[in-house]
């Protein structure tokens, strides 16, 4: 009788091989089962025994077995508690008779519960099973495969025996001389069994031991491992696959259909495991890039934190030397540790930007750096960093403008008080002398007419000692480091300066005392003079040219001739001077005239290509990395700028009527531009991220780039979009974030139910995990990273370490704070 089979709509049902399916290829399988079985007799032996060990696999659960599967099906009662088992439903209540009609009824029972799947049987009745036709008893049974071990199975949208297939050849593709085509001759050699076993569990079957030449040896082997480790019985004889042209293949198919079963678990355990696995993995470089940017962030801010006291410090060096090494301290603060920070700041804020978009892009939380790091926070640090620092340079320049004009006045000072002292030299001396004692009345005249001559010079050099006073008392003001040296020598100077006044009234009240005396004794001697008149009067004569020589100042005269060659020198070196500064000067002026202009024009040159990039990303980023090479190569344009400037610095040089480009100008620009260009290359590597994750076409940004570029700030609805594009409140909306706020329903990505369902998997079905089953089921750094991260679970009846995998999945999605 022939067997016919034709599937109507199945519905769902309970039980371990519950599911839904259809199938119109089985009138034909069923055509040709039947026809075959005809023509070769080794195929009922094979079916015998293969659906005998699958019917027993399963039975054997209900603590029974058959051992005829012909004779051991007729009464119906093994039939039916058969279909309970593999469905986890229960069939009506047997006839508890033994006559045939009670047989007849059970399994007619067990043919309406087959029907009640979706299976329609045709030309079968339960008279041939209770008779023991053992082809229909055959056909029937493997019905009973087909629609509860292998209809369900379903791999990428092919199902029953095509899924069946699909899965063999995905598992075994990787394997040599493996090429699973069909479910007969593809098997006959072994190793396709063997090679999905070694597929799952590589630890049983040392598969680069196998030869093809062994079919037998290969199959035994196959056949030996699953029944002591997969829990598969033996369901073949490998004699009778390897000596069978063409091996049966619905005997084949169960067989096989036992392997995906047993594997089933480890395949839903391993798709749930690789879920968590890629999850955990975006969440973990997610952290490591917060870490990377709260570790770069405190250290930023701690270098400006430190920076900040050392430029607000201004107690000024005693001595220019010192005042200049500030400056080159200065100097390198801004050529060498300053701009390896700017790029720092910069790179925090890619990092951040990039940051947020992978957030974006995986329906993770917006990131929130930890209390005073946001980037609004180092930006201002980094303006009030700026501020102490230009107001630094200032206080430099007008201290070392400060110190050279007191190195200036103090060496003024020094060779006026050095000029006085040696006119001063033996001064005190020479008015303490008595030489007017012994002197005639002509020679204190003389002498008075000396000393007239020489109170005439002390009143002159009057002047020169309150200019150095006032020298002194300008050094004072200015806070001259060498103010008491100087002090010191003033107040000698002046101590001196009042002796010699003193000296000088004494001297003159002696010699007029003296010549009032001699009057008197020349007027006794006058009728002597009279008498020796023409002597006396030319002694007299002789005596007044000779002392007339002591009048005329020659030192000082000779000192002043000895001076205007030392001057004039003193002059040119000056002269000298001043046209090298001149030369540095226009040196520096004709380079900054370059480079400012450059820098500026650079500066709009990227921003425009920030505003309005076209053609392709990967066309954009080309040429932003052709324009940073060229930024780059610039560089030594602005090195060799600082070397002039230093140069300038070096000769006390501060003013420069030849540019409006200071160095200081000419840095911030540099830096800016620099900052700019990787700005601009970080937000077409993040529109990159976010076109792969959205799946966008160039004509999709390009549409979007418009309706960025007019984005309307007056709507209604504006302060709802901005929460959502730019949650972190820092007034700057990217077009990374619009894209994303335009696109936000269009990704496909992981859901926090789809992980908890994941972890459900891996736990058992049961509501909290343990450390143990993380360990075993996921690779160790994610284990460990949940085991540390997962709360412990506060449910009833959860063994002690129990973790709550629900509030972990929640909070990877930012739906829960743990």
């Amino acid at each position: 009788m022939m067997m016919v089979m034709q599937p109507e709509g199945l519905g769902a049902r309970e039980g371990p091989f519950a599911g839904s399916g259809g199938g119109g290829e089985y009138m034909e399988q069923e055509e040709d089962w039947d026809r075959d079985l005809l023509l070769d007799p080794a195929w009922e032996k094979q079916q015998r025994k293969t659906f005998t060990a699958w019917c027993n696999s399963h039975l054997r659960k209900a603590g029974t077995q058959i051992e005829n599967i012909e004779d051991d099906f007729r009464n119906g009662l093994k039939l039916m508690l058969l279909l309970e088992v593999i469905s986890g439903e229960r069939l009506p209540r047997p006839d508890k008779g033994k006559m045939r009609f009670h047989k007849i009824a059970n399994v007619n029972k067990a043919l309406d519960f087959i029907a009640s799947k979706g299976v329609k049987l045709v030309s079968i009745g339960a008279e041939e099973i209770v008779d023991g036709n053992l082809k229909m008893t055959l056909g029937m049974i493997w019905t009973i495969i087909l629609r509860f071990a292998i209809q369900d199975i379903s791999v990428e949208e092919t199902s029953a025996k095509e899924g069946l297939l699909l899965w063999c050849q995905r598992k075994t593709a990787p394997y040599r001389n493996v090429n699973v085509q069909n479910f007969h001759t593809s098997w006959k050699d072994g190793l396709a069994l063997c090679a999905l076993i070694h597929r799952h569990r590589p630890d049983l079957i040392d598969y680069a031991k196998l030869r093809k030449d062994d079919p037998i040896g290969n199959l035994n082997t196959a056949f030996e491992v699953a029944e002591k480790y997969l829990d598969i019985p033996k369901m073949l004889d490998a004699e009778d696959i390897v000596n069978t042209p063409k091996p049966d293949e619905k005997a084949i198919m169960t067989y096989v259909s036992c392997f995906y079963h047993a594997f089933a678990g480890a395949e839903q355990a391993e798709t749930a495991a690789n879920r968590i696995c890629k999850v955990l993995a975006v969440n973990q470089e997610n952290e490591k890039l917060m870490e990377e940017y709260e570790k770069l962030a405190s250290e930023l801010l701690e270098w400006i934190r430190r920076t900040i006291p050392w430029l607000e410090n201004r107690v000024g060096e005693p001595s220019m030397s010192a005042m200049q090494r500030k400056l080159e301290d200065f100097r390198d603060y801004r050529r060498l540790h300053k701009p390896p920070r700017v790029q720092e700041k910069c790179q925090l804020e890619i990092n951040f930007n990039t940051l947020q978009t992978k957030l974006r892009l995986s329906h993770r939380p917006a990131f929130m750096p930890s209390e005073g790091k946001l980037v609004s926070d180092i930006a201002n640090a980094w303006r009030g960093l700026e501020q102490v620092e230009k107001g630094y340079e200032d206080w430099l320049l007008s201290e070392i403008r400060r110190l050279q004009r007191l190195q200036h006045l103090a060496e003024k000072f020094r060779q006026k008080a050095s000029l006085h002292e040696a006119w001063t030299r033996g001064k005190e001396e020479m008015l303490s002398q008595r030489d007017y004692d012994s002197a005639s009345l002509q020679e204190v005249r003389a002498l008075l007419r000396r000393h007239e001559a020489f109170e005439s010079d002390l009143a002159a050099h009057q002047d020169r000692v309150e200019h150095i006073a006032a020298l002194a008392q300008e050094l004072n003001e200015l806070d001259y480091h060498e103010a008491a040296s100087v002090n010191s020598r003033c107040q000698a100077i002046c101590d001196q300066w009042d002796n010699l006044g003193t000296l000088t009234q004494k001297r003159r009240d002696a010699l007029e005392r003296m010549e009032k005396l001699l009057e008197t004794i020349d007027q006794l001697q006058l009728e002597f003079a009279r008498r020796a008149a023409p002597f006396n009067n030319w002694l007299d004569g002789a005596v007044e040219d000779l002392q007339d020589v002591w009048l005329v100042h020659s030192v000082e005269e000779t000192q002043v001739r000895k001076l205007v060659p030392s001057r004039d020198q003193t002059l040119q070196e000056e002269l000298a001077r001043q046209q090298v500064n001149e030369r540095l000067r226009r040196q520096f002026a004709a380079q900054a005239n370059a480079i400012g202009p450059w820098i500026q024009a650079k500066v709009e040159e990227v921003g425009r290509l920030a505003a309005g990039l076209a053609g392709s990303l990967e066309e954009q980023m080309a040429g932003l990395r052709q324009q940073e090479q060229n930024i780059i190569n610039y560089k030594t344009n602005i090195d060799r700028l600082e070397g002039d400037h230093q140069l300038l610095q070096e000769s006390l040089v501060f003013d420069n009527k030849h540019t409006v480009y200071s160095m200081e100008h000419i840095r911030v620009g540099w830096e800016q531009l620099l900052t700019s260009i990787a700005r601009t290359i970080n937000e077409v590597e993040n529109q990159v991220l976010t076109r792969d994750a959205k799946g966008l076409s160039q004509e999709q940004l390009n549409e979007f780039r418009a309706s960025f570029n007019h984005f309307d700030r007056g709507e209604v609805e504006f302060a709802r979009i901005m929460t959502m594009v730019d949650p972190n409140a820092a007034g700057v909306v990217t077009f990374q974030a619009f894209i994303d706020f335009m696109t936000r329903e269009t990704a496909e990505t992981d859901t926090a139910e789809q992980v908890v369902a994941s972890f459900k998997i891996l736990a058992g079905d049961k509501n909290y995990i343990t450390p143990e089953e993380l360990r075993r089921e996921l690779p160790a750094e994610q284990a460990e990273y949940c085991i540390r991260r997962m709360v412990p679970y506060k449910g009833s009846g959860a063994p002690a370490g129990a973790l709550d995998y629900v509030a972990f999945s929640s909070a990877l999605y930012g739906e829960s704070d743990l």
